[in-house]
C-alpha cells in the first residue's frame, strides 16, 4: 500500500486483514485519501462484505464521514444514528492525496488531518455509551470513488510512544509491530523527573519522617514549583507524625503525576496536601472523599484509590504533564533562588544561573554530567564550549517552561542552533519541537541548505527524509533555481535522484542534474557544456572524486522517455563516446523506441515506465467520469465551475468535414448524449479519412495514458480507427492502432481504452482519432459517429 493505491467505488466498502486494532475499542488508523468528498471509515466488531453499505448496516458500528454534504461537514454515526454534524469545509482534497487519521480509545474518537498521528487534531468525541469491541476498519465512499493508500493501524503501545517515534512510524510500516517497538523503546522514553523520585542523586533537601526518623531526599525547586514547602536554612523537613507511605504518596504525585493511596487515608493525604499547599492534589482528594459519601460501592475495600494529574502537555514525566507550577519555576529561574549551579559559554562568560535537576529532568547527558562524580558534578560552575549563546537561553527557556517562544520560531538560523544543541544534550522533545518547526516553516530556498546541515545528524533521520522527499517531488525547482543541491553529500544526493517520487517534467533534466553535481557546478548549465568540456578533458578530470558516483546515478536516468531527437543527438556526443555506461543506455533507449521491444525485462524494469512528473496527473476512473482532460479544461484548469470547454476556448476541437448541424464540436465535450454526432470523409493522400482532432492550446501538453468514447444513437459501430498524437498538428504519431476492435456494439455505449505503447510516454498538444477502415454501416461507412471524447494522463 506504500506505493500503490486503493480504489474505492461508490457504495462499497474494502476490508483488509491487517486493518485491525490489536486490542478491542483501541487503536488508531491513518492513512491518505484522494477524494471530492464523503471520505467514509467504517470500525465495527466483525469485517464487512465489498457489497457493504454502512447505511444497511443493523450490527453496533461506528461511521466517520470526513467532507460530507459536499466537503462540507464532519459526520460520525453510531450504528446509522447521527450523533456529530459538524462544519468541516474542505476536509477532502481532489487534487491530491490528503493525510489523515482516526483514534479510538473506549468510545473516545479523535480526528486529525496531518501525516502524524497524535498531531493536528480536528475534532473529539466521546460516547456516552461507547463500543468497545469496535475492531475491523472498512475504507467505504459514497458516491464519489475515493482512492486510499499509506494505511496503517498503530496500536495503543504506539499511540502511547513519545512523538519522535510515533513519527518514524508514520513513514515506515513494520511486519512485526512488536520487534519495532522494542527496537525504538530507549531509555528517554522512561526518562523525566520520575527517575529522581526520593533519589539522592541531585537532592538538597532532606524530610524526617515519622518516630523511626527514615530519611528522604528531595529537591527544593521541584517541590517550590508544586507547592509551599517553608524551607528552612537547614534544608531539613521535619515530619514526626506523619508515615512515609503518606509522604511517599504525595512526593509520588508531584514527580510522576500520579498516586494511590488507600481510601481511608484519603483525608490524612488531604491535610498533608493542604499543610503544604498542593493544591491539585488537594482538590482530587476532596472530588474523590466526595463521590466516595455518595456512593461507597464506587470502591473496592481493601484496594487503593488512584489519584492522577490531568496531562496537559504531550511529554510524560515532564514539567508540562506534572503538578508542577511552570509560572513559579520560572521565578525561580529568574530570581536564582535555590539553584545550585552558574552556567559559562567559553569566550561569552556567564550565562545563567540553574538547577541541576530541572536541567536533568530532560536529558540524561545533563544528568550524567552533574552525577558522574567529575568535576561538573563537584564544581558550582559548569563552562561549555563550542556553544551558541542566544541558543544555549533559548534552550533553557524551554527547560523550565517546555514550549518554544515565538522569537525562537521566527528565526530560522537560531531554531537551527538550537536543533543542534537539543541534538547535542539530548534534549528529545525540544529536537521533536524543533524538527516540527523547522518543516513548518520551510521555505523553498532553505530546503537544500538545511538538508546540507543535517544530514550528518543521526537522529534527524525524519527531517533528512522530509527534505529529500520535498526537493525530489519538487526537482524542476531545486534544479533549476540555484546551485545549492551540488553543496549535498554524495549520499543524500544519490537517495534524492533515487526516490520512488522524483517528480521531473523531463529525464534530460535527471541528466543536466547528475552532471552539474558530478562537476561540483558553480553555476547552472545543460549537457551540453560538459560535452563540449570532455573533448579537451578526461571523465576522471571533470568529475574527480564524484566518478564513480557519476556512473552510477545515470543508470537511474529514464533515457527511454526521452524524445527521439534527443536521443540521436545524445549519440552522436562527445560525452556519450568518452563515458561507456552513457553510451550503453542510449543505445538500449533508442533500440526501445524504434523498435518497441516487448520484452519482459522492459515492462518490471523502471527505466521503461513513466515516472511521477510535474504533470498534473488526471486518471481514468470510470466511463463518464470528471477526471479526465476535457473536464478539467471546462473548470478552468481546477479554477472555476465547469462549463463547456470550447465555450470557454480553453480547448479547440475540429472535424474532417465542414460544421453542420450533426457534425457540431461542441457536443464531444458537453457531457449530454446527442443521438446524431458524427463527421464525414475527406480525401487525404488518395484515401477516405475521418477525424475529430483535438487542440490543448499553446500552453498544454499532455501525456495520454487512457481515452474514452462514446457512440451516438447510431448503429455505425467503429472498428478500425486510431488515436493519434501530434506536436505541431501535421505530423502524426500512432498512441494505439484499433484493427477489428469490436468493442463498441450498442448506441450511446461508452468504451475505453489504456494507452501503453512507447509514445504514450511522450507529451503532444494536438490529438486525433481518425478512421482507418469503413464502419458497419454500409450506407455511410465513413462516418465517425461519437458524440462523447474524454482523454486522460499527465497534463501540463
Amino acid at each position: 500500500m506504500v506505493d500503490k493505491f486503493l480504489t474505492v467505488p461508490p457504495f462499497e466498502c474494502a476490508w483488509r486483514e491487517d486493518l485491525k486494532f490489536q486490542e478491542a475499542g483501541r487503536g488508531c488508523v491513518a492513512f491518505d485519501a484522494f477524494a471530492c468528498n464523503d471520505v467514509t471509515l467504517v470500525f465495527r466488531e466483525n469485517v464487512g462484505s465489498q457489497g457493504y453499505h454502512y447505511k444497511r448496516d443493523t450490527s453496533p458500528h461506528y461511521t466517520i464521514i470526513l467532507g460530507s454534504h459536499r466537503n462540507r461537514r464532519l459526520r460520525i454515526e453510531v450504528n446509522g444514528k447521527t450523533v456529530v454534524d459538524q462544519p468541516g469545509v474542505g476536509l477532502c482534497c481532489s487534487n491530491s492525496f490528503q493525510s489523515y487519521w482516526i483514534s479510538i480509545y473506549d468510545g473516545f474518537i479523535s480526528i486529525g488531518n496531518g501525516k502524524y498521528p497524535f498531531q493536528d487534531l480536528v475534532f473529539q468525541w466521546a460516547d456516552s455509551n461507547p463500543n468497545c469491541n469496535v475492531q475491523y476498519i472498512g475504507l467505504s465512499s459514497w458516491d464519489k470513488h475515493v482512492k486510499y493508500r499509506n494505511v496503517y493501524v498503530l496500536s495503543l503501545t504506539h499511540s502511547l510512544l513519545p512523538l519522535s517515534k510515533r513519527m518514524f512510524f508514520a513513514d515506515y510500516q513494520f511486519e512485526d509491530h512488536h520487534v519495532a517497538y522494542k527496537h525504538f523503546h530507549m531509555d528517554i522514553h522512561k526518562w523525566g523527573l520520575n527517575n529522581f523520585l526520593e533519589s539522592w542523586d541531585l537532592s538538597d533537601m532532606i524530610f524526617i519522617v515519622g518516630h523511626a526518623e527514615r530519611p528522604v531526599p528531595a529537591h527544593k525547586a521541584i517541590l517550590a514549583a508544586s507547592g509551599n514547602f517553608n524551607f528552612c536554612s537547614s534544608f531539613v523537613i521535619t515530619l514526626p507524625n506523619v508515615s512515609y507511605p503518606l509522604l511517599h504518596a504525595l512526593l509520588h504525585y508531584i514527580y510522576t503525576g500520579w498516586t494511590e493511596i488507600p481510601h481511608e487515608q484519603l483525608d490524612l493525604l488531604r491535610a498533608l496536601s493542604l499543610h503544604f499547599q498542593v493544591m491539585p492534589l488537594v482538590k482530587q482528594c476532596e472530588e474523590v472523599m466526595e463521590r466516595f459519601k455518595v456512593d461507597n460501592k464506587l470502591f473496592d475495600t481493601g484496594k487503593n484509590v488512584e489519584l492522577m494529574y490531568p496531562c496537559i502537555g504531550p511529554h510524560r514525566s515532564t514539567l508540562p504533564s506534572l503538578p508542577v507550577s511552570i509560572q513559579r519555576l520560572g521565578q525561580l529561574k529568574l530570581s536564582g533562588q535555590y539553584s545550585d549551579v552558574d552556567i559559562f559559554i567559553e569566550s561569552y562568560g556567564f550565562v545563567a544561573r540553574v538547577h541541576r535537576i530541572v536541567l536533568s529532568l530532560w536529558s540524561i547527558p545533563f544528568a550524567k554530567m552533574f552525577t558522574n562524580g567529575m568535576s561538573e558534578s563537584m564544581s558550582s560552575e559548569v563552562t561549555l564550549r563550542d556553544v551558541q549563546p542566544e541558543a544555549f537561553k533559548a534552550m533553557l527557556d524551554f527547560l523550565y517552561d517546555g514550549q518554544l517562544n515565538e522569537e525562537v520560531i521566527d528565526s530560522g538560523s537560531l531554531l537551527l542552533q538550537l536543533l543542534l544543541l537539543a541534538d547535542r544534550f539530548g534534549v528529545t522533545f525540544l529536537h521533536q519541537e524543533c524538527c516540527k518547526m523547522l518543516l513548518e516553516g520551510l521555505s523553498q530556498d532553505s530546503v537544500c541548505p538545511l538538508l546540507h546541515v543535517v544530514s550528518s545528524i543521526p537522529s534527524c533521520t525524519l527531517v533528512k527524509e522530509t527534505l529529500q522527499r520535498r526537493i525530489s517531488m519538487n526537482f524542476d525547482y531545486f534544479i533549476s533555481a540555484s546551485t545549492d543541491f551540488v553543496l549535498l553529500d554524495d549520499t543524500t544526493f544519490f537517495n534524492i535522484i533515487k526516490h520512488p517520487d522524483l517528480t521531473v517534467t523531463s529525464e534530460e533534466k535527471v541528466l543536466n542534474a547528475i552532471l552539474m553535481f558530478g562537476t561540483d557546478a558553480k553555476e547552472l548549465f545543460g549537457w551540453e557544456v560538459v560535452d563540449q568540456l570532455i573533448i579537451n578533458s578526461k571523465p576522471e578530470v571533470l568529475f574527480g572524486e564524484r566518478l564513480q558516483l557519476v556512473y552510477d546515478l545515470l543508470s537511474f536516468v529514464r533515457f527511454p522517455l526521452l524524445q527521439h531527437s534527443l536521443l540521436d543527438k545524445l549519440q552522436n556526443s562527445n560525452i556519450v563516446r568518452h563515458i561507456p555506461v552513457l553510451q550503453s543506455l542510449v543505445h538500449e533507449a533508442i533500440n526501445f523506441v524504434e523498435h518497441r521491444l516487448g520484452r519482459p525485462e522492459y515492462e518490471i524494469n523502471a527505466r521503461f515506465q513513466h515516472r511521477r512528473s510535474s504533470y498534473r496527473e488526471l486518471q481514468y476512473i470510470c466511463d463518464g467520469d470528471d477526471h479526465g482532460v476535457m473536464y478539467f479544461a471546462g473548470t478552468s484548469y481546477g479554477e472555476h465551475q465547469w462549463v463547456n470547454p470550447l465555450l470557454a476556448k480553453k480547448i479547440t476541437i475540429t472535424a474532417s468535414s465542414p460544421h453542420s448541424r450533426y457534425t457540431d464540436p461542441k457536443v464531444l465535450v458537453s457531457r449530454t448524449y446527442q443521438g446524431t454526432c458524427f463527421t464525414g470523409p475527406r480525401l487525404e493522400n488518395g484515401h477516405n479519412c475521418s477525424w475529430w482532432m483535438v487542440d490543448l492550446g499553446q500552453d498544454h501538453q499532455l501525456m495520454c495514458n487512457y481515452y474514452t468514447m462514446r457512440q451516438d444513437g447510431s448503429k455505425a459501430f467503429p472498428r478500425y480507427w486510431n488515436i493519434q498524437g501530434s506536436a505541431d498538428g501535421k505530423s502524426w504519431r500512432d498512441l494505439r492502432v484499433h484493427e477489428n476492435d469490436r468493442t463498441t456494439c450498442k448506441p450511446g455505449q461508452f468504451a475505453s481504452w489504456p494507452i501503453v505503447a512507447p509514445n504514450a510516454l511522450l507529451p503532444f498538444r494536438y490529438f486525433r482519432v481518425v478512421l482507418t477502415g469503413p464502419t458497419t454501416d454500409t450506407t455511410n461507412p465513413w462516418n465517425f459517429c461519437i458524440c462523447y471524447l474524454e482523454l486522460y494522463g499527465y497534463f501540463l
